[in-house]
């Protein structure tokens, strides 16, 4: 393989714009193919893609020339200039493309979640741990700015024991958007408990590992035709530490995107908040960290130039996750649709192949 990586993309939604736009600053990539069914899309007409965060002016014609352009995604996967692919389809798609992918002997960069349900998520597994090429999966918040400094601060232990924490994640409905509605399609897309919802389930499985049992209650059918619209989830754990968090996307259209948390611990409290990322210590002292790296705004950024380099380097991308770590993920999300559908507390067993 040469310095540059030869990239692919699968889906032109806001995800995979948003991706063709990191790779296209990169050094490291040279974007070589793009797959979408949309055709108006292919000729770089990307005025109907929207999203809760990123400030992209999509009104702007996109330059294609130089890009190789397909209807069939298995087509680009095929295609032997082809290095990474990075595939940015609804979520009920993930696990065919990207055991496609992997088959054919590709990187694969893919967007979250891993795949529709646990049963799928183990197939890619098993999978990815038979192949030599690398399997990274978009949990940006892990590599998001605040969020890594935040884990690096507790594992530090400078903070003390952690006693409390709590996170929030909520959108404005996004009904009416995105490929035939597919969001608002539980069985496609899982709803705001798997699309959204998992990356508050993902980072308190990454921060503070697996909880035991969880207790959960979901607004049911609001936005979406059937799933769950919106969550609080009580995680229990052994040494009694309270975490919660609630997500969602029932809110009015108009309403502001909102990502937040607060972890208190025995020595100070980490709180991101609308009035920014801040550290209050016990003795009285706050600090007001800026962990955002030059060139590496976002968590998006982060993750792909992380990749690109594992690339480069031959060195699996595992520092900030595990592809077993995003199945048990996947597990709690599932326990988290148990509780809400049963009205009750769930045990949760790793193993299980599925809740539902």
């Amino acid at each position: 393989m040469s310095d540059t990586v030869k990239v692919g993309i699968i889906g032109l939604g806001f995800m995979g714009s948003t991706h063709f736009r990191i790779y296209k600053d990169h050094s490291m990539a040279e974007i070589k193919a793009v797959a979408d069914i949309d055709d108006a899309k292919l000729q770089g007409d990307w005025s109907k893609i929207i999203a809760n965060i990123g400030d992209a002016d999509n009104n702007v014609p996109v330059d294609m020339a130089g890009i190789q352009t397909y209807s069939d995604a298995l087509e680009l996967i095929n295609d032997p200039e082809i290095d990474l692919v990075d595939i940015c389809l609804p979520t009920y798609l993930h696990a065919k493309y990207i055991i496609a992918a992997l088959k054919a002997g590709k990187h694969v960069m893919c967007e979250k979640p891993i795949a529709r349900n646990t049963e799928e998520a183990r197939e890619i597994l098993e999978v990815s741990n038979n192949v030599d090429n690398f399997l990274m999966i978009g949990m940006c918040i892990r590599l998001w700015p605040e969020y890594q400094h935040a884990y690096q601060l507790l594992k530090s232990g400078k903070l003390g024991s952690i006693k409390s924490a709590t996170f929030k994640r909520v959108s404005p409905s996004i009904a009416g958007n995105g490929w035939e509605d597919w969001f608002m399609k539980e069985k496609l897309s899982g709803s705001a408990l798997l699309d959204l919802h998992l990356h508050d389930t993902d980072v308190i499985n990454y921060f503070f590992g697996k909880p035991n049992k969880v207790t959960s209650f979901g607004l049911k059918g609001f936005r979406s035709d059937s799933g769950i619209d919106h969550v609080f989830t009580n995680y229990e754990y052994d040494d009694g530490k309270l975490v919660f968090s609630e997500g969602g996307w029932a809110a009015a259209g108009s309403t502001p995107f909102e990502m937040s948390f607060q972890i208190v611990c025995e020595n100070g409290t980490i709180r991101l908040s609308e009035t920014g990322y801040k550290i209050i210590y016990e003795n009285g002292t706050i600090e007001t960290p800026t962990p955002v790296k030059p060139g590496l705004p976002t968590g998006w950024h982060v993750e792909i130039h992380y990749l690109l380099k594992c690339i480069a380097d031959n060195k699996k991308p595992d520092n900030y996750m595990t592809i077993e770590e995003l199945v048990d993920s996947l597990t709690i999300i599932e326990a988290e649709e148990k509780s809400i559908k049963e009205h009750k507390t769930i045990e949760i067993n790793y193993g299980a192949l599925s809740f539902l």
